[in-house]
């Protein structure tokens, strides 16, 4: 096995039945009370809780949020963002992503295999605002190319892992 899929390997043996309703229920809805998480899964109280504390320490669970929707707040525009570069060295890497990662607008930061080095997912209010973005990304370190995709209409979205099931 490579040295990553060994670790991946480890916790899904390790996440029984429980603990993947568990982390279904959490995900549907994380301001569920113990109590009722514990229901929902055949546990009482205190066992339920505990291995909530177990997922959250093993980086399992990484934190409870709440999801906001950003029509409602004023973020109506969502644009990927392909950035290419020709420059592959860590130092440029480095001030890049920090440099992306500070700015609150840029929802998801990925490094690709492909035709385009990084994938951005960036929200903002509205062209102008996302003018305002893209001189602020261009002027971070130099970029070979950047090409933005304007999402038209939100078909899917979710924030729910896919929890495998036991083999």
């Amino acid at each position: 096995m490579s040295d990553v899929a060994e670790p991946l390997a480890e916790v899904h043996r390790r996440l029984d039945a429980i603990d993947r309703r568990i982390l279904m229920v959490l995900q549907e809805d994380a301001s569920l009370s113990i109590a009722e998480i514990g229901e929902r899964v055949g546990l009482s109280s205190t066992p339920c809780w505990k291995r909530i504390q177990k997922l959250e320490a093993e980086g399992i669970i990484l934190r409870r949020v709440a999801l906001v929707a950003q029509d409602k707040i004023g973020l109506g525009l969502t644009v990927f963002v392909s950035v290419e570069t020709g420059d592959h060295s860590e130092a440029w890497l480095a001030k890049f992503a920090e440099a992306v990662s500070a700015m609150p607008e840029v929802l998801e930061f990925y490094r690709m295999a492909g035709d385009v080095d990084y994938m951005l997912r960036v929200v903002v209010a509205d062209m102008k605002n996302y003018d305002v973005f893209y001189k602020k990304l261009i002027g971070t370190v130099p970029l070979k190319n950047v090409t933005s995709r304007f999402a038209m209409e939100k078909i899917k979205s979710i924030t729910a892992m896919p929890v495998p099931a036991m083999a």
